[in-house]
């Protein structure tokens, strides 16, 4: 059974994308969504976390969120893949079950 996890706060503002980072498991899927996009681009403080686990558990980033706040797709970490609006449905409609980390 895997999961969708949803992260929507900033990781320098709050541990939630370390914490779910953590807790997910082989197969699992992590979104980074709202200001959770602060946790995507490289050489961030939460940068090696991700990068640890990216091969086995999924992750992303929305896109158009990284857009919102003048963030650069282009800079976004090895390992971690932009998807649009469609693209967070597909995920939501892959997983069994969604976890918002708040």
């Amino acid at each position: 059974m895997s999961t969708l996890h949803t992260v929507n706060k900033s990781p320098f503002t709050n541990q939630s994308l370390l914490s779910c980072i953590a807790h997910a498991k082989a197969g699992d899927a992590v979104l980074m969504i709202e200001d959770g996009v602060y946790g995507a681009p490289a050489g961030t403080a939460v940068a090696d976390a991700l990068a640890a686990r990216a091969g086995e558990v999924s992750i992303y980033v929305l896109g158009p969120d990284l857009a919102a706040r003048g963030l650069d797709a282009g800079r976004i970490l090895d390992g971690v893949n932009a998807v649009d609006y469609a693209g967070f449905v597909d995920l939501a409609a892959k997983h069994d079950r969604a976890v918002a980390w708040l």
